[in-house]
């Protein structure tokens, strides 16, 4: 039983079938916001919905069966379990709010497909080399803040009249949203020479800091594609090891079956 179940999970249709019902229910729940489209075919969308989440609990329930410890093992059968126990919770009352978690389900499209799978690890394997960046980008911000607030606070007390207030300014010009004809004109009308300030501190934050996660992230998606190749090549070499071994069992057969006979 539990062997047919791995062959069933393991087979390309079912992977085919949960990937094509994962895009089903994502459309059926965005039709879901048109009253429109809910008033002449809520009911059928009803029917949709309940028939995806039945099968995604019959699928976590036989890979339970199937792999057993190892399930919780794996993060993402943990995250597919979450998700989808999060849709069996009641969605009436004070849960009301949960209903609109439901759209957590196209999630599970990162765990079916091994691409999004494999940029989501790397994502995550580059998380800890981020935080000296996170703290990088802080030490700057924070200094930048209390420059700003110190000489351009008196006459612009709404952008750098306090810290906080100086920090999600120069967010904004980081980001290079009107920061030009919004904030660094303006001052630069009653201070001549403030671009000396905004120019490095666009230069060290737009352009080096966040470059530094890009290429952090890279190295990352290198580091995960690496890893996929090597495992597909000791795959493949056990995979070609299995007849090898076999024929050398025949071979060593027939050598002690031949040097039984030599012996009589």
């Amino acid at each position: 039983m539990t062997a047919l179940l791995a062959r069933l999970l393991a087979h390309r249709f079912t992977e085919r079938f949960i990937l094509a019902l994962i895009l089903l229910n994502a459309v059926a729940l965005g039709l879901e916001t048109d009253a429109g489209i809910v008033a002449r075919w809520g009911g059928l969308l009803q029917v949709v919905d309940v028939f995806a989440l039945s099968v995604f609990v019959v699928e976590l329930a036989a890979k339970m069966i199937v792999q057993r410890s190892r399930f919780v093992r794996d993060p993402w059968n943990v995250f597919d379990f979450a998700v989808v126990a999060i849709a069996l919770l009641p969605t009436s009352g004070p849960l009301a709010v949960l209903r609109a978690l439901r759209v957590l389900r196209v999630l599970r499209l990162v765990t079916v497909v091994p691409s999004l799978r494999r940029v989501v690890g790397a994502l995550l394997g580059a998380l800890p080399g981020m935080g000296s960046i996170v703290m990088l980008l802080g030490l700057i911000f924070y200094v930048g803040a209390v420059m700003a607030t110190k000489l351009y606070g008196a006459d612009f007390p709404e952008w750098f009249g306090s810290v906080p207030a100086s920090l999600y300014t120069l967010f904004q010009v980081m980001t290079l949203e009107s920061w030009s004809m919004g904030i660094v004109r303006p001052v630069m009308e009653v201070h001549p020479y403030s671009w000396l300030f905004f120019v490095p501190f666009i230069l060290a934050t737009s352009f080096t800091a966040l470059n530094l996660f890009i290429g952090v992230v890279v190295s990352a998606m290198q580091s995960e594609v690496d890893a996929d190749r090597q495992q597909a090549v000791e795959d493949a070499v056990s995979h070609a090891e299995e007849p090898l071994v076999a024929e050398v069992r025949a071979l060593r057969e027939q050598v002690a079956l031949l040097a039984a006979r030599l012996e009589r």
